[in-house]
């Protein structure tokens, strides 16, 4: 079986050494570097049993696939399509890995009372969306274009609201669970300080190469528990990469890579 990753640019992605320490290196991950999404998919076709798909070629290696999963059919986008007897089946690992990080944060606790505020409703954020309205959450949707935010929750239906980013400030302090997926540094984040306060917070960052939220700023916020987008890579990574292969990778030793 062969494996590879599609997108612009992908040159310095560590999916190629995830894939290798996930399965010590028995099947080959290429990447297939091009930022022609057309000559990058018939590659696929010509070469591969399956392939992750990055930006910019998450929703038209969507509206490619044969067969869609029902969390690629509510996100309206894929990063992972697999070659089956049936044609092309499309995923969302960012979905799956992120459903697992919820799952496991709440498993002591009624999902139906803890609040989770989605910033960002790029291809993560609403891969991220779908995942805290499947664990049952009450879900905050934010983003610049409120007109998106509105979009997904009509498509997810009951426990999901909508707030303008203006309301940014007031919606992190209510919140339990903050999943980031700005690709800036919103000011709001500058006025969040001693308010934030009572039980214990957790904050995912999707981008782990230009964090928003600096070390200092998490001193000074005090009461949060702070994960990297690293920590969402490893987690799209494995349950993504079980769909390849059928078999789990090893994450210790993926772990060792980031």
């Amino acid at each position: 079986m062969k494996f590879g990753l599609i997108g612009h640019p992908i040159a310095h992605s560590l999916s190629p050494a995830l894939f290798k320490a996930g399965y010590n290196g028995r099947y080959p991950y290429e990447l297939i570097e091009t930022a022609d999404f057309e000559e990058a998919y018939q590659r696929f076709l010509d070469d591969y049993d399956g392939i992750n798909v990055t930006a910019p070629f998450k929703e038209p290696a969507y509206a490619k696939a044969d067969i869609i999963s029902d969390e690629c059919r509510l996100i309206g986008a894929t990063n992972l399509l697999i070659k089956t007897q049936e044609g092309v089946t499309a995923y969302n690992s960012d979905y799956r890995g992120l459903l697992l990080w919820l799952q496991d944060l709440i498993q002591t606790k009624q999902p139906s009372e803890i609040t989770v505020l989605i910033a960002g409703l790029g291809g993560a954020g609403k891969a991220a969306a779908v995942a805290a309205w499947k664990a049952g959450l009450k879900v905050t949707l934010m983003n610049r274009d409120i007109s998106k935010s509105k979009y997904m929750a009509d498509r997810l239906g009951t426990g999901v609201s909508v707030r303008p980013l203006t309301d940014f400030t007031e919606c992190f302090n209510e919140a339990d669970i903050i999943i980031y997926n700005l690709p800036v540094r919103l000011p709001e984040i500058d006025m969040l300080g001693t308010d934030n306060k009572g039980s214990r917070k957790h904050l995912l960052e999707a981008n782990y190469k230009n964090p928003s939220f600096d070390r200092q700023t998490l001193d000074r916020l005090g009461n949060i528990e702070y994960h990297s987008g690293l920590t969402w890579l490893l987690l799209q990574a494995l349950t993504g990469y079980e769909l390849f292969t059928g078999e789990k990778p090893d994450l210790s030793q993926m772990t060792k890579q980031i």
